[in-house]
Parts: C-alpha cells; sequence; structure tokens
C-alpha cells in the first residue's frame, strides 16, 4: 500500500475525525521585544510566536485565525515582523478570516499586530491606540561626577556614541533621535491607513499618540465593533470547534526553574513593568 495515500488519511493534530470546522487562536501577550526570555512566555517577537502562527494556519478545515492581543508595545522591527508573518500566512489562505480581539490593551505596537487583522474587535474596557513613537533612559553623567568615577569610552566615528548614558546629553543627538523617531511614526501612520483604510475617522487625532477605550476607538474606525472572542465566534462561526496554537514553552519553563535573581533580568522585568504602567495596567 502506498505510504502517503495512508498518511494522507490521517487527520491532521488539532482536527477532528469528523472534519468539523476549525477556528484557530494564537495569543499575542506581552511586551513586544526582541530580547528572547528563557524563562517565560511573557514576551512578543517574530521567534517566540512563529511556531504558533504557523501552527493556526496549517488546518486543513480553517475557517478563520483570531488573534488575542494583549499589548503595551515595544519594539517596532519585531512589531512589523509579527504582523508581516500574519499576512504572509493569510495570503497562503484565501478565504479564511484573521480577526483581532483587544483585551486589556492593544496600544502602540499591540495596534500594530491588531492591524494585522482583517477585522479588529474590542471590549467596552480596552484600551485602543497609542499611535505613536517612545523611547526612553537614564542618564548616569552627574552619578558618575558624584562618586568619582571616571568614564572611559574610545570610539571610531563621531556618531558612534549617540546618547550614551553615561556622558551628557548633547542637543544634536536629541535631534537626531526625534528625526528617527518621526520616521518611525510616518511607517506606523502608513502600515494603519493601509489596513484599515476608509474604515478611519478622518482626523489627525488618531495619530498624535492617544489612546481610547473602546467604544471611542470604534467611533474613531480603529476597531470595527465590541465584542469578545467568545461572542464574535460562537455568532458567525457556531459549530465551529477552537484551536488554541500556544507558543512552544522555552526549556527552562518546560523544566519548572523560575527566572535568576540577575541584575539583566530584574532590569528587564522593570522596563516590561513600566511598558504596562504606562496604561494603567
Amino acid at each position: 500500500m502506498d505510504v502517503k495515500s495512508v498518511t494522507s488519511k490521517i487527520p491532521r493534530i488539532g482536527d477532528r475525525g469528523d472534519r468539523t470546522d476549525i477556528v484557530s487562536v494564537v495569543k499575542l501577550h506581552g511586551v513586544i521585544t526582541p530580547t528572547p526570555s528563557p524563562f517565560t512566555r511573557g514576551v512578543i517577537n517574530l521567534a517566540a510566536v512563529e511556531s504558533a502562527l504557523t501552527r493556526a494556519f496549517g488546518h486543513d478545515r480553517l475557517k478563520a485565525v483570531a488573534l488575542l492581543v494583549n499589548s503595551p508595545g515595544g519594539a517596532p522591527t519585531q512589531s512589523g515582523l509579527v504582523a508581516e508573518r500574519i499576512r504572509q500566512l493569510a495570503a497562503k489562505k484565501p478565504g479564511v478570516e484573521v480577526l483581532a480581539f483587544c483585551e486589556d490593551v492593544a496600544a502602540s505596537g499591540g495596534y500594530w499586530l491588531a492591524c494585522a487583522a482583517d477585522e479588529i474587535y474590542a471590549h467596552r474596557t480596552s484600551v485602543v491606540g497609542s499611535i505613536g513613537v517612545i523611547s526612553g533612559g537614564f542618564g548616569f553623567a552627574g552619578l558618575l561626577e558624584r562618586f568619582g568615577i571616571e568614564r572611559r569610552l574610545h570610539t571610531a566615528g563621531e556618531n558612534k556614541a549617540r546618547l550614551d548614558p553615561f556622558t551628557p546629553e548633547k542637543p544634536e543627538d536629541v535631534e537626531w533621535l526625534k528625526k528617527m523617531h518621526a520616521q518611525l511614526h510616518e511607517l506606523f501612520v502608513d502600515w494603519v491607513k493601509e489596513r484599515r483604510g476608509d474604515r478611519l475617522a478622518g482626523t489627525e487625532e488618531l495619530f498624535t499618540g492617544d489612546v481610547w477605550l473602546g467604544g471611542r476607538a470604534m467611533d474613531l474606525g480603529l476597531v470595527d465593533g465590541i465584542g469578545s472572542l467568545r461572542e464574535v465566534i460562537a455568532q458567525r462561526y457556531p459549530d465551529a470547534q477552537i484551536s488554541v496554537a500556544e507558543p512552544k514553552k522555552p526549556l527552562l519553563a518546560r523544566l519548572g526553574i523560575g527566572a535568576p535573581a540577575a541584575a539583566s533580568a530584574m532590569l528587564d522585568a522593570v522596563t516590561q513593568r513600566a511598558a504596562w504602567s504606562r496604561f494603567g495596567l
């Protein structure tokens, strides 16, 4: 017997033998950062979510892919990479809807991810928007001086040490950063306009970096409706089976080992906490 003909009859993992239609769910939860975390899955980047996205779009009787977005944003490049990957996979599944559901917050890069969907839904209390660019840091020049610590920095290239946190801030470096922000902001606005089109309200208020609750976000065209995943999927696909595609757990998380008390891990935790705190979460 031909082996290929046998294997082709085996139901794929996650599909039921009765050939029920499938709605895949992918959770995009956490701060968007290129920094890998071997201990938790509380970050979003392409490496972290690639396996889940691939499985979500891999079902034979797929009717829709639902993106559960809960993110205050983060790295613009990873936001773009994940969103582009979603569109690449969707292009291979014509007729399959991609729906995004904003949970607590879909702001900044989180909203960038939501815009990868064909339609966006939010809860009445969801925080949505923040179409802008932000970066931050600390300046330690005064601290070094106070303790008599000498900073030694050697470069080749006059702009190599821009915005070094251990030297006084230079106006020309700040101006350079603002220009970089303006370019990123333009790319963000172009992406939102491309994906949302004429559903957007004709107001520049949308692109000031402000955020709105779900109802106002719908008025502005940032989302298509108010509703949860459970409500919308039950209405559109009442007979479909829900299949949750989870990212693979990092090795140390599978072994049950917690995060180390290293300074770098603590700093990452503080940075991520600050990202959520900007939206009162």
